[in-house]
C-alpha cells in the first residue's frame, strides 16, 4: 500500500503498517481477537498504540495466549511475576485488570453466547462507516462508545473508558474509520470469523 494513501498514523514503523493494512477497522466476529484487543487497548492508557503493538508478542507469551479461562484463573503469584516481565507493560493496575476483564468477558459470552453477539448487537450488526477526509476529522470518543463503555463498567471491566472502547471499536472494525482516500476502505467485506473459543 502507497504510505502516501495510507492513514498517516499507519506509516510510522513497518509494524504499524502491516497492523493497519491488514487487522484495523476489519470486522471481527472472533471472541478470542476480540479479548486480545480489549486486552490490548487496555494496556495502552496513556501510551501510544505503536508502543503496545511492540510488545504484543510478549504480551502473547506472558499471557498464555490470551487464553480468557487461563488469564481468569490467575492467582497473585502468577500476577507478581508479570509485574516482573520487562517485555510487557509493568503497571499494577493494569496487570491486574487481564484477570478483572478476563471473568467479566467469561460472563458476557454466558449470557449473550458469545462477546461477538454482545459487541454487535449495539450497532444491529453492521459496522458504523465514517468518511473522514483527514486524519483531523476522527474523533476520541462518541455517544456509542460512551454508552458501551458505561455498560462495560457496570460489568465489571476496568481500562474501559470511552476514549480506549472507541479505539477498541475502531480496532476490531465496529467503526470504519479509514480515511476515504486509503485503500484499505475498499477491503471492508473482509471480516475475521468467530473461531471456537476454550471453555470456561
Amino acid at each position: 500500500m502507497n504510505t502516501a494513501e495510507r492513514c498517516a498514523w499507519a506509516n510510522g514503523s513497518p509494524a504499524m503498517a502491516t497492523y493497519h493494512d491488514t487487522e484495523w477497522g476489519v470486522p471481527s466476529h472472533d471472541d478470542a481477537y476480540l479479548f486480545e484487543m480489549l486486552l490490548l487497548e487496555g494496556a495502552q492508557a496513556g501510551l501510544s498504540w505503536s508502543t503496545v503493538l511492540a510488545k504484543r508478542d510478549n504480551y502473547r507469551r506472558a499471557l498464555d495466549g490470551f487464553d480468557v479461562a487461563t488469564i481468569a484463573k490467575y492467582d497473585q503469584a502468577k500476577l507478581d511475576s508479570l509485574l516482573q516481565d520487562a517485555g510487557i507493560v509493568r503497571n499494577r493496575l493494569k496487570v491486574a485488570s487481564t484477570v478483572k476483564n478476563a471473568r467479566a468477558f467469561i460472563a458476557v459470552r454466558e449470557e449473550f453466547g458469545s462477546f461477538d453477539a454482545y459487541l454487535w448487537q449495539w450497532v444491529g450488526g453492521a459496522p458504523v462507516v465514517n468518511h473522514p477526509s483527514t486524519m483531523g476529522h476522527l474523533p476520541t470518543r462518541t455517544d456509542l462508545s460512551d454508552r458501551v463503555s458505561k455498560d462495560l463498567k457496570r460489568r465489571g471491566f476496568t481500562f474501559v473508558g470511552t476514549t480506549i472502547i472507541y479505539a477498541f471499536l475502531e480496532a476490531v472494525g465496529v467503526i470504519d474509520d479509514h480515511l476515504d482516500s486509503c485503500p484499505a476502505k475498499a477491503h471492508r467485506p473482509r471480516t475475521r470469523r468467530r473461531a471456537k473459543t476454550s471453555g470456561t
